[in-house]
């Protein structure tokens, strides 16, 4: 497998569900993206592509990298109730270490419901801004639709 080439998506919703399209609407509910600034990773099958050509206008996506998806579990990830993922809730959800989980989550062997954690991860606005519209898709200078650049907003997100 190439390194450019990951089994997994990070999708994140960057607009709000006020005047949406019903269709659009279930598949954010779907995708667990019910409000602004939630984050989810999924696997990279013909549904979940589906789902994010669908909702496109509402929502970026990249590459799940393991970095970022650890970095993006640790500090914002939670378990019911609220509470933060330590090293008893680890355990009991069957991995050692916190990279492990990031691991698995970036290769599409596992999603964050089947585990046992929150299904999507709350997020800030970006520190500083969006550098591009958000009413507009990457390929027209935006940051919605597959973007590459995905990585440094959520940087600024967390």
């Amino acid at each position: 497998m190439e390194a450019s080439i990951l089994p997994s998506f990070l999708v994140v919703n960057l607009r709000g569900l006020v005047n949406t399209p019903t269709g659009v609407r279930e598949t954010l509910k779907n995708l667990h993206l019910e409000t602004r600034f939630r984050a989810t990773v999924v696997p990279d099958t013909p549904d979940y592509r589906g789902m994010l050509q669908r909702a496109k206008e509402h929502v970026a996506w990249c590459e799940a990298k393991p970095e970022l998806t650890l970095k993006m579990i640790e500090k914002r990830g939670r378990v019911e109730g609220k509470t933060p993922i330590t090293d008893d809730v680890l355990k009991a959800l069957g991995y050692s270490k916190l990279s492990d989980l990031a691991k698995a989550l970036s290769d599409g062997k596992t999603t964050l419901n089947a585990v046992g954690v929150k299904p999507s991860v709350a997020l800030s606005p970006p520190k500083g801004g969006f550098r591009r519209s958000t009413r507009r898709l990457y390929s027209q200078g935006g940051v919605l639709g597959h973007n590459p650049e995905l990585p440094k907003l959520v940087e600024a997100m967390i």
